[in-house]
């Protein structure tokens, strides 16, 4: 990375908890309050819960990840699309809404992604469950969607607490999806430092919403963002690493990642963000 000199440079005098880095030549170490900038918030013990930390636990997000048959793609679009207009019409009574529904335009092809936000925490999945295994109309659309599909995976998120909350886009845009595995314990230091890091990422309104998950593949989080098209997203990316302090945010989070991957996605027809 060009913009990266040597990262972590870590010494025998400082404590373990401290880390140091060289960022771009442009900022001095004579700057006030120099120290600061090289380090990271420190994570004190506590009583209290990682995620209550991080997040409102009264909202709960459900990620719904299907693969499709590669020939049944259209018939599952439409299921699913009768499949959310019933959940719509019980909206108040179900307590869940659909946030965003997309098809993987890039990376894991014949891949759907729907996400649904629970206001109440996991109580009112808990009777959102029963209210759908006990409706027939909803039963019959689920058992005829497992004909089109390979697999499927589900996660329960919680939203990060500083980023954009995912109301929806208008005019047609693309999305990506940047899915990180973390190393266990490392959940307060990622968001501490991506709160930061995100200020660097405002001027083109490209953050959609982040999230953590809380049931399914732990340690994972989903960074969402929003573009106009491929070429917009190239630009605005090359153009967040001019920014001073980027760098140093990316520095710091990287060793916290055991593996990593995007997708690109596109809004199906009856996603409520286009």
């Amino acid at each position: 990375m060009n913009s990266l000199n040597k990262v972590l440079v870590l010494s025998s005098t400082i404590p373990k908890s401290v880390r140091l880095i060289s960022t771009t030549n442009s900022r001095s170490i004579s700057d006030d309050g120099w120290l600061s900038k090289l380090l990271v918030r420190k994570i004190e013990p506590t009583k209290e819960s990682h995620s209550r930390m991080l997040s409102d636990k009264e909202i709960v997000y459900a990620l719904h990840t299907h693969n499709i048959r590669p020939d049944s793609v259209d018939k599952y679009l439409q299921n699913y699309k009768t499949s959310a207009a019933f959940v719509e019409s019980r909206k108040s009574e179900l307590g869940c809404e659909l946030v965003g529904s997309w098809t993987v335009s890039v990376g894991d092809m014949d891949q759907a992604l729907h996400l649904w936000r629970y206001v109440g925490g996991f109580e009112k999945i808990d009777k959102a469950k029963i209210l759908f295994k006990e409706n027939p109309d909803y039963s019959a659309l689920e058992k005829e969607r497992g004909n089109f599909v390979r697999s499927r995976h589900l996660q329960y998120l919680l939203a990060f607490s500083f980023w954009p909350s995912g109301e929806p886009r208008t005019d047609k845009n693309i999305y990506e999806i940047r899915s990180y595995s973390l190393k266990p314990g490392t959940m307060i230091e990622w968001g501490n430092n991506w709160a930061r890091g995100l200020t660097y990422r405002r001027s083109q309104n490209e953050a959609f919403a982040g999230y953590f998950s809380q049931i399914g593949r732990l340690y994972n989080v989903h960074h969402i963002w929003c573009y106009k098209d491929l070429q917009a997203r190239r630009e605005t990316r090359e153009s967040t690493w001019r920014n001073p302090g980027w760098d140093e945010c990316v520095a710091y989070t990287v060793p916290l990642i055991r593996e990593m991957h995007c997708r690109i996605l596109e809004p199906t027809e009856f996603s409520p963000t286009q």
